[in-house]
């Protein structure tokens, strides 16, 4: 139905229609399924975001490996102290990301959105948000629908794969869904919706994939984190009326381009990065004896 950002726009003006309604038909040609039905299923994957965003604030939760647990409940902890350098809402949104991540990490039930890896940007965005603006439930499906819809896009031009992209395929394709999500929710037009998107991934172009350890926890867990930022503050951007100067369709083109120019070791690898730092060799061996 389409295959990038231009088909789409093209396509909701030629219809007279968002960007969930356009992703919603393509669904239901793909899975025939009717529109409530595919819905449901959005609205179950909604639910499950929202409890591992919750999970772990108030609890610390060890990861299989023991190298991340506590994140999540440390950063409330200190928000409740009231003196923060960032405002409590953003620095909320970072908390609801790393419980989504921490409950990842201690094999516990999340979405894959769109890796397990950038699991957490999506939800703890919009979740937030949500609360925030009081958005209706209607309008929060339309916005993850939004946001699929540009992860497809991502999907079928470039990679939303570390080991083939790096970094900037998991997690700057998560903030760009989150983005432009946001911006839908906020009641923002089309082409502003991809404009964040944009200006999204440009921020984190080139970034690589360096799991200490080769285990999805180390660096990415902060990588979240500043998904979540990069995403909030894209989407306020774009509702300022700012733009990206080059289209969505080539920042995906440039951002794959990159990603086959990386070399192995940046590639989700474990080899090199932060991973190949003494300290990453140090605790590969403590945790593999290698």
């Amino acid at each position: 139905m389409y295959k990038n950002a231009s088909e789409l726009i093209d396509l909701c003006k030629e219809n007279n229609k968002k960007i969930h309604d356009i992703a919603l038909e393509k669904e239901k040609g793909l899975t025939g399924l009717k529109e409530e039905e595919v819905r449901k299923i959005y609205r179950d994957r909604i639910k499950i975001m929202r409890d591992s965003s919750l999970e772990t604030l108030n609890k610390a939760v060890p990861s299989v490996s023991g190298l991340t647990s506590g994140t999540a409940k440390r950063l409330m902890e200190y928000i409740k102290r009231g003196k923060t350098i960032l405002c409590q809402d953003t620095l909320y949104s970072v908390a609801r990301a790393f419980s989504c991540f921490e409950v990842n990490a201690s094999m516990g039930k999340i979405v894959a959105a769109p890796t397990a890896g950038s699991c957490g940007i999506l939800p703890a965005c919009l979740f937030t948000v949500e609360e925030k603006e009081n958005i209706s439930e209607e309008i929060l499906e339309n916005a993850f629908i939004t946001a699929t819809a540009i992860g497809d896009i991502i999907e079928q031009n470039a990679t939303l794969s570390g080991a083939e992209g790096g970094c900037q395929a998991e997690c700057g394709s998560a903030a760009a869904m989150a983005s432009g999500a946001l911006v839908y929710m906020l009641g923002g037009k089309i082409n502003q919706i991809f404009h964040a998107a944009s200006m999204t991934i440009t921020n984190v172009m080139g970034q690589v994939c360096d799991p200490i350890a080769g285990l999805v926890e180390i660096p990415c867990a902060k990588r979240n984190a500043i998904g979540v930022v990069n995403a909030l503050l894209c989407a306020d951007l774009a509702l300022a009326g700012i733009e990206c100067i080059v289209p969505f369709d080539e920042v995906v083109e440039a951002m794959y381009n990159i990603g086959k120019s990386l070399p192995a070791e940046l590639r989700e690898t474990g080899l090199g990065g932060l991973a190949g730092t003494p300290t990453g060799a140090k605790i590969r061996k403590k945790i593999f004896g290698e």
